[in-house]
């Protein structure tokens, strides 16, 4: 693993880890605030609870494993995937900054949603990097291509093996015939 991952994984982890903390155990500080954007996504999904205290300690519950496991390096694609997937809530429930009317106030809140922007684009970042090993998508189009090339050298050795052969033949059925 490159210097590079070793050190920013855990960087990039370390505030879930905290946000994530605070959040399982204090989700009443959030949950005014995540009602804004908890309540429309609730009452279209149905598999999620109605309880918006409960739905800030489960989104808190990912961020710390997402942000442990993305800091220790283990399936640290996926983990980014779902620290992603945990931002986007996040982010616009805490960080409405438009809705602001105090200048101050909407600037602060404007620094902290394009924050947590950045934050998203180091997730995406790091759920592509496949830590210098080829992706599957690119090992399944090279053994494509390889597959691509060997029948093409079948098809021409039949061909040419095909030829002799098929002159051989003619010459043993006009023997054969005589």
């Amino acid at each position: 693993m490159s210097l590079l991952r070793l050190a920013g994984r855990p960087m990039l982890a370390s505030m879930f880890v905290t946000g994530g903390l605070h959040a399982v155990r204090s989700p009443q500080d959030a949950a005014p605030t995540a009602e804004a954007v908890v309540r429309p996504v609730a009452d279209r999904v149905n598999a999620l609870p109605d309880d918006t205290e409960q739905l800030v300690r489960i989104n808190g519950a990912v961020q710390v494993a997402g942000g442990v496991l993305l800091g220790l390096g283990r399936c640290p694609r996926l983990a980014a995937l779902a620290l992603a997937a945990t931002l986007v809530p996040t982010t616009l429930a805490a960080h409405r900054f438009w809705e602001e009317q105090d200048p101050a106030a909407r600037a602060r809140q404007r620094i902290h949603f394009f924050k947590n922007l950045s934050m998203l684009g180091g997730l995406l970042v790091a759920a592509d990097d496949t830590g210098g090993a080829p992706s599957v998508v690119w090992r399944g189009r090279h053994a494509a291509r390889g597959l691509r090339h060997d029948a093409r050298l079948v098809r021409r050795s039949v061909k040419v093996a095909a030829g002799p052969a098929g002159a051989a033949g003619g010459v043993l059925g006009k023997v054969s015939r005589h």
